[in-house]
């Protein structure tokens, strides 16, 4: 029988281990990624020119530190600020925050240009220095970009003339700077560009104001209360008389009213006329014998009394008959104000 052979054991031999799998995922088709790609940036662009279309159209909001914004960008229409207007439009700011955007153009170096929102900017730097509060530092704001000056004026007297009306004195005002900034070449063209929505007649009596303006800018205190009417007369009388305005300067600055109804006292009283001269020898009066047919007539007869209403408001009693009548002034329209200038009136007759 055949003697079987032994075999030795094989020896151990370490193996090397298995190469650990990447946990990323295995990496998609080159044609899959750059499609991806591809449309991941057309979106972006798509959304960086809308934001872009956005600010240049004035459709986007933006937050603006207010010390960034320019007030004095353009010579402004409003003269003043009303504070009992201004009141109720900080409490709704404290309450509700702002509510409409200002309209501002961009400026070298981080600027921006103020073309309208004057009282909004106002009450917001009036809140922040009262409170210190951070919500009140910034302004939201619109971008505008308008294509001349007389765009970004026009966009400013608009957006107060539907706001809070201005008074005929600021409107003819804002055409002399208008025309002073060389933004329009006259004031015919400034008049028509910047109230092109207003009725002739409104030009008409803005036009008329620019005389008063040339004329009493700076030695009114309070111009913005001078009435349509009141204005009208002084434009008339300036036009007519070339010493005139010299002359109410003057009156203005000697008198240095206090009050609005003050002023209108010396506007009022520098328009009466001046007594007429009388000449030292008047000529004879012409002389005829009346026919003894016919009979002379009567000085008019006036009854013991009487009650009349010359103006709506003022009622006048009359008493003591023709000779020696007493006039009664009363109403509700017979104030202090009527008796100043009653008085000014009567010593302007001598």
């Amino acid at each position: 029988m055949a003697k079987r052979k032994r075999l030795d054991p094989v020896p151990q031999v370490d193996m090397p281990a298995p190469e650990q799998k990447s946990a990323l995922p295995p990496l998609g088709a080159p044609i899959a990624r750059v499609a991806q790609d591809t449309a991941r940036e057309a979106a972006f662009e798509e959304l960086r020119a809308a934001l872009t279309d956005a600010r240049a159209e004035g459709r986007l909001i933006q937050k603006l530190p207010l010390d960034a914004v320019m007030l004095d960008h353009l010579r402004r229409d409003r003269i003043s600020l009303d504070e009992e207007a201004l009141v109720p439009l900080m409490e709704s700011l404290r309450a509700r925050g702002q509510q409409v955007p200002i309209e501002v153009t961009a400026l070298e170096q981080g600027q921006f240009g103020l073309i309208s929102g004057w009282r909004r900017m106002a009450a917001l730097r009036r809140l922040h220095d009262e409170t210190g509060e951070a919500r009140f530092a910034t302004v939201l704001a619109i971008l505008r970009r308008p294509e001349t000056a007389g765009d970004a004026y026009l966009a400013m007297v608009e957006e107060n003339e539907i706001r809070l009306g201005l008074s005929h004195y600021e409107r003819a005002r804002i055409v002399l700077r208008a025309v002073e900034a060389g933004v329009f070449p006259t004031t015919k063209i400034a008049l028509q560009k910047l109230f092109a929505h207003g009725s002739r007649a409104r030009r008409s009596k803005i036009g008329s104001f620019l005389g008063v303006v040339s004329a009493l800018d700076g030695a009114l205190r309070f111009p913005t209360d001078l009435g349509e009417r009141l204005g009208l007369a002084l434009a008339q009388k300036i036009e007519a008389d070339a010493g005139f305005a010299p002359r109410l300067r003057a009156a203005l600055d000697t008198a240095a009213p206090a009050t609005a109804e003050a002023e209108r006292l010396v506007l009022e009283t520098a328009l009466i006329p001046e007594p007429s001269q009388v000449p030292d020898q008047a000529p004879p009066a012409a002389s005829f014998e009346v026919p003894a047919a016919i009979p002379r007539p009567k000085a008019p007869s006036r009854p013991a009394s009487a009650r009349e209403e010359p103006v709506p408001g003022v009622v006048l009693d009359i008493s003591g008959g023709y000779l020696k009548p007493v006039l009664t002034l009363s109403g509700p329209k017979v104030d202090q104000a009527f008796r100043e200038r009653l008085i000014a009136w009567l010593q302007g007759q001598g």
